[in-house]
């Protein structure tokens, strides 16, 4: 007896197999796991591109929605559960889990004593000393940070994570070619070479790089508006948080310090904002611009009296993307900056690696 096959034998048809067969659940992981898995993903992308040069800089904000996850990607991520331990962010990091943001008052800006304040903060920065480095040293940063992990979660939409604060310190040498970044908890235990042959610019820089900036105050800023156009929210935005990224982790030389600050003074929204306390619990006064789009005010936080740079701080003044005013997205302190002999090497301890 010859069976003929039934046409559902034959072939199955997309809505006929949803007919049959039961309906998929929805997966929901924790935020631990939504972490896990796009610090997974993120590693499998950078590991089969060509990678780009390693970032000389701490990210700005670094935003991870949580989201919900499909079935294929609940997959991926139970995979990779063998391949790192909960939290991590590579194989061998226990990441630490974030923590609620700490939420502050906020300070009203003005620009009464703007002019003022900056002429002191760049007076302050021409005399001071300034460690220039030659060949074969390392510019050495150490500072304590704290960056936005997730704004708000499925669970609670009005908590926002941010890492803890910890230490990080970074080694870089004066053409930029060759680095060194040591941060526990978030980087391979020893820290991650920084090595790059990427182009010197405003976006990538380098000691020997700025050397070579205008220092009138003028043309200085009309180069950083030029080379960042089309970048950020806003023109304003964007020169007001490259001068920033210059002042984080970086060496310049004292002329250039003073002509920065004049130049921030010129971008308009720029405004004085009294006391600001950085990641190390500083008080000082700070320069600060609001982002319109995004709603958060980045404050770059000097001595009340020396006016020397203590850090940063990126505070949410306005309601946006479920973000509640006075919420601390990220914050910064600068502990120590100075020239060492090697990279890994740290002040005071010449002649013997970290």
């Amino acid at each position: 007896m010859i069976r003929k096959k039934s046409r559902r034998e034959e072939s199955l048809d997309h809505a006929e197999l949803a007919r049959l067969l039961p309906a998929p659940g929805d997966p929901h992981l924790s935020l631990d796991r939504h972490l896990l898995l796009e610090e997974h993903l993120m590693n499998e992308i950078q590991s089969t591109a060509s990678a780009p040069a390693p970032s000389r800089r701490p990210a700005r904000r670094v935003l991870l929605i949580g989201i919900p996850v499909t079935a294929a990607a609940l997959a991926g991520a139970i995979a990779f559960t063998a391949l790192t331990s909960p939290g991590g962010s590579g194989p061998g990091v226990a990441t630490p889990p974030p923590v609620e943001a700490p939420v502050v008052r906020i300070e009203p800006g003005s620009t009464a004593q703007l002019a003022s304040t900056v002429e002191h903060i760049a007076a302050a920065a021409l005399t001071r000393k300034t460690p220039e480095p030659g060949p074969g040293q390392y510019i050495y940063i150490k500072s304590k940070v704290s960056y936005l992990v997730v704004s708000h979660t499925d669970a609670d939409e009005s908590k926002t994570l941010v890492q803890p604060l910890h230490i990080r310190e970074v080694w870089n040498s004066p053409d930029g070619k060759q680095g060194w970044l040591d941060e526990p908890g978030y980087q391979p235990k020893g820290g991650i070479t920084l090595d790059s042959n990427v182009e010197r610019s405003l976006n990538a820089p380098s000691y020997d790089y700025l050397k070579t900036l205008p220092t009138d105050p003028d043309v200085l800023l009309k180069k950083i508006y030029k080379e960042t156009e089309g970048q950020g929210n806003s023109p304003d935005q964007e020169a007001f948080a490259t001068v920033g990224d210059l002042l984080r982790e970086q060496l310049a030389p004292a002329k250039l310090n003073a002509a920065l600050y004049r130049a921030a003074a010129k971008i308009p929204g720029v405004v004085v904002v009294e006391h600001v306390k950085d990641a190390a619990g500083r008080e000082g006064i700070a320069l600060a611009h609001v982002d319109q789009k995004s709603g958060d005010r980045t404050e770059w936080v000097f001595d009340p009296k020396t006016y020397t740079y203590l850090g940063s701080r990126a505070v949410q003044v306005k309601p946006a993307d479920d973000v509640q005013p006075g919420t601390v997205l990220e914050y910064t302190a600068v502990l120590e900056r100075a020239v060492v002999d090697a990279p890994k090497q740290r002040p005071g301890a010449q002649g013997t690696d970290a």
